[in-house]
């Protein structure tokens, strides 16, 4: 009889564990799915900010078409650099985690 009854706690102390595991599992999941948001949100700022940079800043002020380019090629490479670092963080964030 002893038996029988110590069984049941065990087996809830088992759910309790289980239960305990899925909630820190989905936390976590959460948690990464928030970074994720986040570092995307901080790449779209970035973007925005090379745009604004690149088109109204040094292309409205360019002189001749050279600078005109140039403008445009910077702008074109904060776009990629921003890309690039939220794509980092990202892997690093999934490594992590």
């Amino acid at each position: 009889m002893e038996e029988i009854r110590s069984s049941p706690p065990l087996t809830a102390a088992r759910n309790s564990a289980t239960k305990s595991n899925q909630q820190k599992a989905e936390m976590s999941r959460i948690k990464k799915d928030c970074l994720f948001f986040a570092t995307s949100l901080q790449e779209g700022f970035q973007y925005v900010k090379a745009l604004f940079i690149g088109l109204q800043a040094k292309k409205a002020t360019a002189r001749n078409e050279k600078e005109a380019t140039e403008a445009d090629l910077q702008t074109a490479k904060m776009q990629v650099e921003a890309a690039d670092s939220a794509e980092e963080t990202k892997k690093r964030i999934d490594k992590f985690m």
